[in-house]
């Protein structure tokens, strides 16, 4: 590959490593066993468009080395980080031995400022080919703590792509960027990456020809895919982030792999099959955490209660005369009653989790869920996994929890304009549910709300909001509150908002539908989804949606969901019985 180097990129990497380091320091006789492959003289900008065509991502304004090692017919270098600077591998000691379908990769030393400085330091990378995949690992060693190591492919051709499991598209020139989980911490702001649910991403190159790349980690950690395009191929970082609360100076990279297959099926069943086995991810038929009213689920309703303003939507006797009215229509018996904002303001009255009066409070929401369990219905009400609001009494109480990301800045819930001032409000911290203050109270005030009222499930807002932090693991954090609620409560069913892969092993149902997980866990449709009649969502930030009247909001997939708002027992109660009507059909229910 050495020949396709321009000598400019050529040039630049002698004068930092020196001429030797360019070619196999110990050339290995014909028909050796093993062979001291070359090392490539690349950097930041080789084989790629600068600048960018398309939709482009922050980067350097020089060139920073990449030296890198051709293996299975792709060319891989590697970038360290620590909490302070990036550094390259230092070309003048970096050697690489390759035997029967292995490869060693060592360097001895890294360069930082392009280059220009050295730095002790060391990066061992282990390569096999596997029939047609390549995994690897690697480990990085520095004097200080390293926050993450990027593996840099090329060799990966163009074409349509595709993230975890879902279907291709063509990007153009347009830079990619992916982070797993929720963004990987970067889902808001300017360098705002695509959220993933598992960290596996393929490319379409022809109808018979997919290359995928996949983490194979066994525990939930911040992972990044970012494609850079070029003429004829992708220049790609595989990242891997580690754990923010802990200081590592020796740095284990779990292994990835990069497969090619003849189907998108194929790839996506071989990474789903690591999970199975990484994550112990049960079958939805074995799962022993799945009460059996859920399987007899054919319709969701979701009542909504109070708008962040203090709109309210419906009080709880409104609810209940709903439900009376619903009941003939479709069977209670099969019908999940989900309650948003049972407990007052939208968001603004977490963490309290009480029973708004201006609803009905306690008596009114009690006589709801006792009249509706007679008619035989289920019930679920609402809690914020991680969000509490700084101005209530209550935060002072879990305070210590409020998140701070990997680098040490605050990561707050300020995304929203709730009260349209055109500009997104700053109250709400952003909670880290492995710190046990704020694991313990909200566990506290769920089995609260379960003891009290008779309810039949539970329902985590922003379930898959995975930080990467400094404080503790928030997927430790959100096992434990589930296992903790299932010891004390083993009949009432835990339902996410929405997943990522390792949330599957400990969480059978969630709000947002993931056609790739449904072997897992079941699924209904969004709060937001629209309302009969105008596309109300409800107490959701989102506003209007439009509401398909031709299929009733509903489709193949998640199970029935019908939002109900203010004027949809009303204006548009046609419309809500029309619904209710197309949920008994798609049910095959007489």
């Amino acid at each position: 590959m050495a020949d396709e180097l321009s000598r400019r990129d050529w040039v630049k990497l002698v004068g930092a490593a020196g001429a030797g380091s360019l070619i196999a320091p110990h050339a290995a006789g014909a028909g050796a066993a093993r062979r001291d492959p070359a090392i490539l003289p690349l950097s930041s900008t080789s084989e790629v468009y600068v600048p960018g065509r398309g939709r482009a991502f922050q980067k350097f304004s020089f060139d920073f080395p990449e030296p890198s090692v051709e293996f299975g017919g792709y060319r891989f270098g590697f970038l360290v980080f620590s909490r302070e600077n990036v550094y390259g591998l230092d070309a003048a000691q970096l050697t690489a031995d390759e035997g029967d379908g292995t490869l060693t990769l060592t360097a001895a030393g890294l360069v930082w400022a392009g280059g220009q400085e050295r730095a002790p330091g060391r990066l061992v990378a282990r390569f096999r080919q596997s029939g047609d995949a390549i995994e690897w690992d690697a480990t990085a060693e520095m004097d200080q703590p390293i926050k993450a190591v990027s593996t840099v492919i090329r060799g990966i051709p163009r074409g349509q792509v595709s993230a975890g499991g879902g279907r291709p598209f063509d990007p153009k020139d347009d830079e990619l960027l992916w982070g797993y989980p929720f963004g990987a911490g970067d889902l808001f702001g300017g360098n705002t990456a695509w959220g993933m649910g598992t960290p596996y991403v393929a490319v379409q190159v022809s109808d018979s020809d997919f290359r995928s790349l996949s983490s194979l980690d066994a525990r939930v950690r911040a992972k990044r895919f970012y494609f850079q395009p070029g003429e004829s191929g992708y220049r790609v970082e595989a990242v891997f982030e580690a754990e923010g609360w802990l200081d590592q100076r020796r740095l284990a990279v779990p292994p990835w792999r990069l497969a090619q297959t003849a189907t998108l099926d194929a790839a996506t069943q071989a990474h789903y099959a690591h999970l199975e086995r990484a994550y112990g991810i049960p079958r939805l038929e074995t799962r022993d955490d799945v009460p059996p009213w859920l399987k007899d689920v054919g319709l969701v309703l979701a009542l909504h209660g109070m708008h962040y303003t203090g709109y309210a939507f419906n009080d709880f006797a409104r609810m209940l005369e709903i439900l009376q009215w619903a009941a003939p229509q479709f069977p209670a018996e099969r019908t999940l009653v989900f309650l948003p904002a049972w407990d007052g303001r939208y968001y603004w009255n977490y963490p309290s989790y009480r029973a708004d009066d201006r609803l009905g409070g306690e008596a009114g929401l009690k006589q709801l869920v006792d009249q509706g369990h007679q008619l035989g219905y289920r019930f679920m009400p609402m809690f914020g996994m991680n969000a509490a609001n700084r101005r209530r009494p209550e935060f002072r109480n879990v305070a210590d929890a409020a998140t701070y990301r990997i680098d040490g800045d605050r990561f707050d819930l300020d995304w929203v304009d709730w009260d349209n001032d055109r500009h997104q409000e700053g109250w709400l911290s952003y909670m880290n549910v492995g710190v046990d203050s704020w694991r313990e109270w909200l566990r506290g005030r769920i089995a609260d709300t379960l003891d009290r009222y008779g309810m039949d499930a539970y329902f985590l807002d922003i379930s898959a909001g995975w930080m990467n932090n400094t404080q503790a693991d928030m997927h430790e954090g959100t096992r434990q509150l589930v296992a903790e609620l299932r010891s004390s409560h083993p009949k009432v069913l835990a339902c996410g908002e929405f997943s990522y892969d390792a949330l599957y092993a400990f969480i059978p149902f969630f709000h947002v539908y993931s056609p790739q997980a449904t072997k897992y866990a079941r699924f209904f449709s969004h709060l937001s989804h629209p309302a009969p009649g105008r596309g109300s969502s409800g107490v959701h930030e989102s506003g209007f949606g439009e509401f398909d009247a031709a299929t009733l909001g509903m489709g193949q997939g998640p199970i029935p969901t019908i939002t109900v708002v203010d004027d949809t027992f009303t204006t548009y109660k046609d419309q809500f019985a029309a619904a209710l009507a197309r949920a008994k059909q798609l049910g095959s229910l007489p």
